[in-house]
């Protein structure tokens, strides 16, 4: 595959992570970071989000398994995950959050854990996705990155 080729893959890629709406804005901004000093400045953020994420879902999963359950300690840790989420322009991971939190709110303990497995599904697939996405840029090289649309 040509350089050209491998750009026009990367940037359908892209634009197919925000269509399918797994990114936002934020995730732009950190490209935008990116320079000739830093130019996988977005892909570090993220491999360090997807690092950490781990901490907060065993969090979350250990205050889930005690009764009862305490809705008001869970809003609080999924307030937190919510930040790191944002951070990194994670859409649907934010909206499963806010639904989440909605469910800590009315007490309702079915569904917060069903919005939890929802959002652990969502964010095994945006790693994926991402991890595709950061290998095929590498592989397209630097000159990438000057054409991303802003």
């Amino acid at each position: 595959m040509s350089n050209k080729q491998m750009q026009k893959r990367v940037a359908s890629m892209r634009e197919a992570l925000f269509k399918q709406g797994y990114l936002d804005e934020q995730f732009s901004m950190l490209e935008e970071l990116e320079d000739t000093d830093n130019p996988n400045f977005c892909e570090e953020v993220v491999t360090m989000f997807f690092r950490d994420y781990v901490r907060h879902i065993n969090n979350i999963d250990r205050a889930l398994a005690k009764n009862p359950i305490n809705f008001e300690k869970l809003e609080d840790l999924m307030h937190h995950f919510k930040g790191s989420c944002c951070s990194i322009g994670a859409a649907k991971a934010k909206n499963e959050i806010t639904l989440f939190r909605n469910h800590c709110i009315n007490e309702d303990a079915e569904g917060v854990r069903g919005t939890f497995e929802q959002l652990k599904k969502e964010l095994a697939t945006l790693k994926t996705k991402l991890e595709a996405y950061f290998q095929a840029a590498r592989q397209a090289g630097p000159s990438q990155t000057a054409d991303r649309p802003k």
